[in-house]
């Protein structure tokens, strides 16, 4: 008679097992390391896949930014995305940097902001920065930051996998 007993606990931690419920232990994350920024990139996944789409800035240029010229200079730069899907794909964050490469500000650029005419892949964004004349380039990371999943510490059922690195701030040495 106890065989039966055991056989039915067994069944019921099987199916408790497979609904997915109360295994925290089963939830991992994990952080991708910061990819190596520069002018041209090659956009990387979570896991640190290529994507087939490369980022590019254009050029950038300092200028006081139309809708706010009392603020003085601001970081104007354009960026390339080779590749991307149309109104879909990878985003990246561009960061303008002093000529130790450390951040002076950052923001994220998506491909979809990146449109132009027979299909060029080019857009326009700004980068306000405490102290304008130390820019001495706009880099990108090639992280996609396109999609962030949840985390187990949000949601242990569906949370966890690969995540994208921190986004890069002020002062990170890139």
């Amino acid at each position: 008679m106890r065989f039966p007993a055991r056989a039915g606990a067994l069944s019921a931690l099987v199916l408790i097992a497979l609904s997915g419920c109360s295994t925290p232990w089963g939830c991992t994350d994990t952080t991708a390391e910061r990819g190596e920024a520069g002018v041209r990139v090659g956009v990387e996944d979570a896991s640190g896949r290529p994507l087939g789409v490369t980022a590019e800035v254009v050029d950038w240029r300092l200028e006081p930014h139309p809708q706010v010229p009392e603020e003085g200079d601001q970081v104007h730069f354009r960026f390339r995305f080779d590749g991307a899907d149309e109104g879909s794909g990878p985003a990246v964050d561009a960061c303008a940097v002093d000529g130790e490469r450390v951040a002076l500000g950052c923001r994220t650029v998506r491909s979809a902001e990146a449109f132009g005419p027979d299909g060029a892949h080019t857009g326009d964004d700004w980068l306000a920065v405490e102290h304008p004349e130390r820019v001495a380039g706009v880099l990108l990371i090639p992280n996609d930051q396109s999609y962030g999943r949840r985390t187990c510490e949000q949601d242990v059922k569906d949370g966890g996998g690969p995540h994208p690195p921190e986004p890069a701030g002020v002062g990170d040495r890139l």
